[in-house]
């Protein structure tokens, strides 16, 4: 694709700012509660709930947003969108920095961020699927490789700036996503073909687009399409489970230590695991983004769904005090999960509906996935404050089960964008 210079400079800079959308949006919509829980539990003395609430309803809130959004970005395109998203998700952490022990203050800082980092993550995966059908796979899995970068990076950072400046650290990231609103108001357009383009970087337009052709996705077409649901389903589930792990590693790891644990498990030894393994399993975002471009993405979902178990399996059974080996498995699974999910989750998608209709699915399919997810951390919370942190665990484990069979379910289900996929012609051949 980089044969056409000029798709090579829109793509390039995509690359770089849409790995930077995933390491902001994972780090905004649950993996700053690692650190925040602690520091807020220590500081104010608030217990779990207090600190999470406004997230909890942000996040109810967020069924709502996801077709709202969707909508937006159908009729106005993802750029405009995502540049006004982007500034008021700036003006939320403003909203946390300058909070003290004002809580409401820090209660609608919460709000808006939980609120407003979805387009983050949907206006990408939007641009992706305009952009590219040929290589959709590895390019989503180089952009998505910003979410595990955040395990691997991130949370150590923020650590160290919470316990630096300790509120005060929102106000670096607002500046970060001035940046970004500025790079995406002028360095990136909606489609290739608003500037002559084509997808790829090919010479015509993609020969599946005229089998795209037809009506409109709605919701009665969602509700009586079981492609749909099993979507829904399926990747509902690793949208449930991935909030509920991101958000209680901190809480998980802490509820293990003991008195030789300085300051606490988390800290003293998971931190390490989570940048070593989460390293080595960064790579996984590019390896399902190859799995999907040449296998075809319910392939590649199966694989994602089995490294979802090295992330959830051992936290269920982690000892008091950590387990090295234990440790090592679930950060690599981490960054397999968090690096994964978001890059077959559109990749699935299109290869269901197709380019031209994905975002039209998909702001159906995504509101319906949020009405669980929304409740994933009352559920993590609710296990916790009862000592059973432990059963919540093993709840995902089931769930995972659930999932798998789903996905296996899909194998008969035809890719929309087959003629332009290279696996499909090296089948046809």
């Amino acid at each position: 694709m980089f044969k056409n210079k000029q798709f090579m400079r829109y793509a390039l800079v995509f690359l770089i700012i849409g790995v930077l959308y995933n390491f902001l949006y994972s780090g905004l919509q649950n993996d700053h509660l690692n650190i925040l829980t602690p520091f807020l539990q220590s500081t104010y003395g608030w217990d779990d709930l207090k600190i999470t609430n406004p997230v909890t309803i942000g996040a109810i809130v967020t069924i709502i947003v996801y077709l709202i959004i969707g909508a937006a970005f159908v009729k106005y395109g993802a750029r405009k969108i995502l540049v006004l998203s982007i500034l008021a998700l700036a003006l939320g952490c403003v909203g946390i920095s300058f909070a003290g022990t004002n809580y409401t203050l820090y209660a609608i800082g919460l709000f808006v961020v939980r609120v407003l980092v979805v387009p983050l993550q949907m206006g990408g995966f939007l641009l992706a699927a305009n952009w590219f059908i040929k290589y959709r796979g590895r390019v989503l899995g180089i952009i998505t490789a910003g979410s595990p970068l955040m395990s691997v990076v991130g949370i150590g950072l923020l650590t160290s700036l919470v316990n630096s400046y300790g509120l005060n650290t929102y106000i670096i990231i607002a500046a970060a996503l001035l940046v970004v609103a500025l790079v995406t108001a002028f360095g990136l357009r909606d489609t290739p073909e608003e500037v002559g383009l084509y997808p790829d970087g090919a010479d015509k337009a993609p020969a599946s687009e005229k089998e795209e052709e037809g009506e409109a996705v709605t919701l009665m077409n969602i509700v009586t399409d079981s492609r749909a649901w099993k979507l829904i389903i399926s990747y509902g589930i690793f949208q449930f489970i991935i909030m509920c792990m991101m958000s209680y590693m901190a809480v998980r790891y802490i509820s293990l230590s003991t008195p030789e644990d300085i300051p606490n498990l988390f800290v003293s030894k998971a931190l390490f695991w989570l940048s070593i393994g989460a390293a080595s399993g960064i790579p996984m975002s590019y390896v399902l983004g190859w799995i999907d471009d040449k296998l075809g993405s319910i392939k590649a979902s199966l694989v994602l769904n089995i490294l979802y178990f090295f992330a959830v399996v051992p936290l269920a059974i982690m000892p008091q005090g950590g387990n090295n080996a234990l440790m090592a498995i679930w950060a690599f699974g981490v960054a397999c999960m968090t690096g994964g999910m978001p890059t077959m989750h559109p990749c699935v998608t299109s290869y269901v509906y197709g380019r031209k209709k994905y975002m039209a699915a998909n702001k159906w399919i995504m509101t319906i996935q949020a009405i669980p997810m929304a409740f994933a951390l009352t559920f993590m919370g609710a296990f916790n404050q009862a000592g059973k942190l432990t059963t919540a665990y093993y709840i995902l484990i089931g769930l995972l089960f659930v999932s798998f069979v789903t996905i296996l379910s899909m194998k008969n289900i035809p890719d929309a964008n087959a003629a332009d996929r290279d696996y499909a012609k090296a089948e046809a051949k």
